[in-house]
C-alpha cells in the first residue's frame, strides 16, 4: 500500500503545481488535503495507458470459456440464411 503525504488546503493551494508534478512523475504516491483537520479529497498519481486500456478491454477476461475443440471458425448453421432470399424473419 501506498504512504499518503497530507497537506493542510492552503499550503495545497501553495504548492498545487509543484504536487501535481511530482504525482504525475510518481514521485510520491499519494496526497491527503485536509481543510480543519478532516480529508476532503485524496489525489493520485494517474495509472499508465497500459493499466487504462487493459482495465477496460480487458473487464470480462476469463469470464468465457471454449472446450479445447470447439472451432470458432466452423460454421454454426447448417441450414442457408433465409435473408438471402429476402426474408427477414423467420
Amino acid at each position: 500500500m501506498t504512504a499518503t503525504s497530507t497537506i493542510n488546503a492552503t499550503d495545497f493551494k501553495a504548492r498545487c503545481l509543484e504536487i501535481l508534478d511530482q504525482l504525475a512523475a510518481h514521485k510520491i504516491g499519494r496526497v491527503a488535503i485536509t481543510k480543519r483537520g478532516k480529508v476532503v479529497a485524496v489525489l493520485t498519481p494517474p495509472e499508465g495507458v497500459e493499466a487504462t486500456v487493459r482495465a477496460l478491454h480487458g473487464c470480462m477476461r476469463g469470464s468465457v470459456v471454449t472446450p479445447a475443440d470447439f472451432d470458432l471458425t466452423a460454421p454454426v448453421l447448417d441450414e442457408a440464411f433465409g435473408a438471402r432470399d429476402g426474408a427477414l424473419h423467420g
